[in-house]
């Protein structure tokens, strides 16, 4: 992949874990917040954060090389 295409989806997954904080946020404010949905979606947020950190350095060239 290029780095267009990986900046792209970075993009897209930035945009993704922004919504995904929204909705717990929007979860969380419920008079019964739904417990095993807001876990669900953190842990969506975790995975996708970590596909972010690896395209990121997927993006950053590497020092010693």
């Amino acid at each position: 992949m290029n780095d267009e295409g990986y900046k792209s989806q970075l993009a897209m997954l930035r945009t993704e874990h922004r919504d995904l904080d929204d909705a717990i946020a929007a979860l969380g404010a419920q008079s019964v917040p739904d417990q095993l949905q807001i876990a669900r979606l953190k842990r969506r947020k975790l995975m996708l954060k970590d596909r972010i950190n690896r395209l990121e350095d997927e993006l950053t060239p590497d020092i010693l090389a």
